[in-house]
């Protein structure tokens, strides 16, 4: 069979294939061209999902009478002009294919012009080249596609129902919205508008915004960050609180130089930050918008332009993982009390340790420790100010809920009080009971103390190593053939995560040191954990992964347990300790250490004022 040239048209029909997938593919194009063409203010029209009708109108630059209809010609762009050109894009456009592409597949025309020019000229491609005439159109651009797939039935065919294509242009224009917050959009559906928003011109602006593209609950429960790596990045944006974590990914918007992308390597570094604050199953929500030196990135790797790669991964990995590490440990009770639990469905009902039976409950009490937070009343109140029972005549022994004693402060001396306020009461040996100014706040001690625990030994591990402390008598430990291999291969590593333990047999090992602030723990257990991580990690990964999740455990077998008795004392420095602690909204396993209810909360759950 002899080879032919492609008619113009086919070639254009299966270069749509590409880039032109449903309506949505043809409102994205049409949008960022607007956005190149330097438009603050971009209005969406769709009919019937957009199978019927997409028009496209901006204020931008606009054509004229000979440029307009050369923007119909295959690979013809006003923004690259050399090959170079191609390593320091800077537009979200380049390659030239979008509208010969689409005007492929439907009836398209495109009206123009440019604000020095009286009059607009109207475009349309035609068999014989594209007809032109003039018309009558303030500056700016509007394309119209009409009847879209009707010369590809096969195509066609495959488009959903009218209100899913249309939610797919709705996500477009959302994330075209969510990446120029300078441009005002407006979208409408069959002759009524889904929404309308200004151009941001003030910080305020872009919080509404934010609000009402991705909703009120994501707004409250989220965190500003704003990052500069010193040498060239810029991260900025807003992460969603781990409390607040969603049961899906669909909340998850990354801009590279205003360039909406779904990258691996960044959603992985987002992953990484979220780590150990999400409980299993749930997924962080964020609107992130990475600056960098176009140079330093590939935008021409993928049809659709959604993927890019960059010349350093590595150095972009670990200055977003830092970012958003720093932003989530500074969040503290002070910053995220105020923002009321997600609710998103479950895990919020489950916001202290995993229920258990009482039996198990027994089993935590008999092999507990110390709290390690007991501190001299003198000292206590260098600390943290006179304890609550100091001076009122009470003993600081344990609480319950039904006799909780004098309350730390009474209403006018709220002034300097800490942002968990002070404890009231200990609930069924699980729970603190706090008073805050303006409402109570409810900590589950186990997960909180988890949090503690974990935090200072990565922060010794890191800093120093653990400090590790003699056993009066060695703890023997039954070791399997591929553990004994990794105790002897790990012996370093295992000195510096506080435990030194020797092979005292084939399959037998004696731990002989162990973490100062563990030795109440069950050692063997915490030895064989911790080499079958490092076993599952392997030599090659970074150590610091296997040691964070092996410091994670650590920290939640060194932790009060439940059915632990606290006197005041004890539960007022566990609050100041989380307080002060990275990260201390949630325990190691991604659950709520703390809940807080205003009085505005209880006032309503109790009908008062209604």
């Amino acid at each position: 069979m002899p080879i032919r040239q492609l008619p113009e048209q086919l070639a254009n029909q299966i270069a749509a294939g590409e880039v032109v997938e449903r309506p949505a593919s043809v409102v994205k194009e049409l949008v960022e061209n607007s956005l190149d063409a330097g438009a603050d203010r971009i209005r969406v029209e769709v009919e019937r999902g957009g199978s019927s009708l997409i028009r496209v109108r901006d204020n931008g630059f606009g054509m004229d009478a000979e440029d307009a209809p050369r923007a119909l010609a295959p690979h013809a762009t006003s923004k690259l002009r050399e090959a170079g050109d191609l390593g320091r894009i800077a537009t979200l456009g380049f390659r030239g294919e979008a509208l010969p592409s689409i005007a492929s597949v439907s009836r398209l025309t495109l009206t123009t012009r440019r604000s020095a020019e009286t009059e607009g000229v109207e475009v349309a491609p035609g068999g014989e080249g594209p007809r032109m005439e003039p018309a009558a159109h303030p500056p700016g651009t509007t394309v119209e596609v009409r009847d879209l797939f009707y010369n590809t039935p096969a195509r066609r065919k495959f488009l959903r129902t009218e209100k899913t294509e249309f939610g797919h242009i709705a996500e477009v224009v959302r994330r075209a919205a969510l990446g120029a917050m300078d441009t005002a959009f407006t979208l409408a559906h069959n002759d009524r508008v889904h929404f309308q928003l200004p151009a941001v011109e003030a910080w305020d602006d872009s919080e509404r915004r934010v609000a009402r593209l991705l909703g009120e609950q994501f707004a409250r429960n989220a965190v500003h960050i704003v990052q500069d790596s010193g040498d060239g990045l810029r991260l900025s944006g807003w992460v969603i609180l781990p409390t607040a974590a969603r049961g899906q990914r669909d909340q998850q918007y990354f801009f590279v130089n205003r360039r909406p992308v779904r990258d691996r390597l960044l959603g992985h570094a987002v992953a990484e930050a979220y780590r150990d604050v999400l409980f299993q199953d749930r997924y962080p929500a964020y609107a992130l918008f990475l600056e960098i030196d176009p140079e330093e990135v590939d935008v021409n790797v993928h049809p659709t332009k959604h993927e890019v790669r960059f010349s350093d991964g590595r150095r972009i990995h670990a200055f977003i993982r830092h970012a958003l590490d720093e932003a989530l440990g500074a969040v503290r009770p002070e910053t995220a009390r105020d923002k009321p639990p997600a609710q998103d469905p479950a895990p919020a009902a489950d916001r202290g340790a995993t229920p258990r039976s009482e039996s198990s409950r027994a089993g935590d009490a008999a092999h507990q420790g110390q709290l390690g937070l007991r501190e001299a009343p003198a000292a206590y109140s260098a600390l943290y100010g006179q304890p609550a029972s100091e001076g009122r005549g009470e003993e600081s022994a344990p609480r319950t809920a039904s006799a909780p004693g004098p309350l730390p402060y009474e209403a006018g001396e709220a002034g300097g009080t800490p942002p968990l306020g002070h404890a009231l009461a200990q609930i069924h040996g699980a729970f603190i009971l706090s008073q805050t100014p303006d409402g109570v706040v409810m900590v589950d001690q186990h997960a909180a103390h988890e949090r503690i625990t974990y935090e200072r030994l990565k922060r010794d591990f890191h800093d120093r190593g653990i400090d590790r402390q003699a056993l009066l008598v060695p703890v023997t430990v039954p070791l399997t053939e591929r553990q004994m291999v990794v105790l002897e291969e790990e012996g370093e590593v295992l000195e510096r995560l506080g435990i030194r333990a020797d092979a005292a047999g084939p399959r037998q090992a004696l731990i002989r040191e162990a973490p100062a602030l563990l030795l109440e723990a069950d050692l063997g257990a915490l030895l064989e954990k911790t080499l079958d991580t490092l076993a599952r990690y392997g030599s090659g990964a970074p150590v610091t992964e296997a040691a964070n999740e092996i410091l994670a455990e650590m920290g939640c077998h060194g932790s009060v347990r439940v059915n632990r008795r606290l006197s005041r004392e004890e539960m007022d420095a566990l609050l100041r300790e989380l307080e002060q602690t990275e990260r201390g909204g949630q325990c190691n396993h991604g659950r709520p250490t703390y809940v807080h209810l205003s009085m505005n909360a209880l006032d309503r759950f109790f009908l008062r004022g209604e």
